[in-house]
C-alpha cells in the first residue's frame, strides 16, 4: 500500500469514558485475555492429541480455536500496554496492520462459522455420505478458501489507508478500527463509508443466510427422528455452534450497521467480543462428551489427574 500520509504515528484514546480506571481494566481485561488464550491453547492440545477428535468437525473447531488465540492479540497487547501506564502511541505501520489482521481474522471467523454449519448440515442430514464428501481433501480446501476469501476481504476494507492523514491524528479508540480512522482523513470519506457498510453489511448477511439455510434442513431432519435420545443428541451437538453463532454476529451488527455509532457501546461491545467470546470456545467445547473424555486423556497423561 502506498503511504501518502503527513502523519508517521497516531495517539490511542482509549475506551471511552473510563478515566480513572485503568488499573482495574488492566487487571480485568488481561485475566480474560489470559484465559482467553489458555483456554483454546488447550483446546488445540486436546484435539490434536486425541485420535477420536481427528473427524472434520473437531478440525474446524481446532481452525476456529487457533483464529481465537490470534484474534484478541490484534489489539489486546498494546490496549494492556497503554492500560499500565505506558506510551499510547502507535506507528502508522502498526496502525495498519491492526486494521488489516483485525479484519482478516474477524472475517475468517465469520467465513469458518459458515463452514461448520454446512458440516453440521452433512453429518445430520447425509450421515452415511459424511465421510466420502467431507473427506480430508474437502476440509483442506475449504479450511485454505475461508483464509484466502478473509484476506481478499480485508486487504479490500484496509484501502481505508490509501486516504490522506494529515492531522490530527489522535485515534478515539482504543485500538485502530475503520470507523475511527475514516474520521481522521484528511479527504472525503463519504464513498468509502459506503462501501464498508455494504461491503461488511453483504458479507456478514450472506453468511447467515448461509447457516440460516443449513440450520432449517438440519432441524428438519431432526425432527424426523423418531428416537427422543437421537434428537436430544442431535440439538446439543449444534447448540454450543448456534449460540456461537448469535455472539459473533451481535457485535457486528450493533457496531458496524448501527446508524448512529455510539463510542462507549461500540468499545463495551467490542471488547466483549474480542476478549470474553473467544474464551468461551472452551466452555461450549467441554459440553461435548468426547472433548471431556480426551481431556480427563491428556491429564491423565500429563499425571495431572489420578487413575480410577
Amino acid at each position: 500500500m502506498r503511504n501518502i500520509s503527513m502523519v508517521t504515528k497516531f495517539l490511542l484514546l482509549g475506551i471511552p469514558h473510563t478515566e480513572g480506571l485503568e488499573t482495574m481494566l488492566f487487571i480485568l481485561f488481561l485475566s480474560f485475555y489470559f484465559f482467553t488464550l489458555l483456554g483454546n491453547l488447550l483446546i488445540l492440545v486436546i484435539i490434536v492429541s486425541s485420535t477420536r477428535l481427528h473427524t472434520p468437525m473437531y478440525f474446524f473447531l481446532g481452525k476456529l480455536s487457533v483464529c481465537d488465540v490470534f484474534f484478541p492479540s490484534v489489539s489486546s497487547p498494546k490496549m494492556l500496554f497503554y492500560l499500565s501506564g505506558n506510551s499510547q502511541e502507535i506507528s502508522y505501520a502498526g496502525c495498519v496492520s491492526q486494521l488489516f489482521f483485525y479484519r482478516f481474522l474477524g472475517c475468517t471467523e465469520c467465513f469458518l462459522y459458515t463452514v461448520m454449519a454446512y458440516d453440521r448440515f452433512v453429518a445430520i442430514c447425509y450421515p452415511l455420505r459424511y465421510k466420502v464428501i467431507m473427506s480430508h481433501r474437502v476440509c483442506a480446501i475449504l479450511a485454505m478458501g475461508i483464509s484466502f476469501f478473509g484476506c481478499i476481504q480485508a486487504t479490500f476494507l484496509t484501502t481505508t489507508f490509501q486516504l490522506p492523514y494529515c492531522g490530527p491524528n489522535e485515534v478515539d479508540y482504543y485500538f485502530c478500527d475503520i470507523p475511527v480512522m475514516l474520521k481522521l482523513a484528511c479527504a472525503d470519506t463519504s464513498t468509502l463509508e459506503m462501501v464498508e457498510f455494504i461491503s461488511v453489511g453483504f458479507m456478514s448477511l450472506s453468511c447467515f443466510l448461509l447457516i440460516i439455510t443449513s440450520y432449517s434442513c438440519i432441524v428438519c431432519s431432526i425432527v424426523q427422528i423418531h428416537s427422543a435420545e437421537g434428537r436430544c443428541r442431535a440439538f446439543s451437538t449444534c447448540s454450543a455452534h448456534l449460540t456461537a453463532i448469535l455472539l459473533a454476529y451481535m457485535p457486528v451488527v450493533l457496531i458496524y450497521l448501527q446508524p448512529t455509532p455510539n463510542p462507549w457501546l461500540n468499545a463495551a461491545v467490542q471488547i466483549l467480543n474480542n476478549l470474553v467470546t473467544p474464551m468461551l470456545n472452551l466452555i461450549y467445547s467441554l459440553r461435548n462428551k468426547e472433548v471431556k473424555y480426551s481431556l480427563r486423556k491428556v491429564l491423565q497423561q500429563l499425571d495431572l489427574l489420578s487413575e480410577k
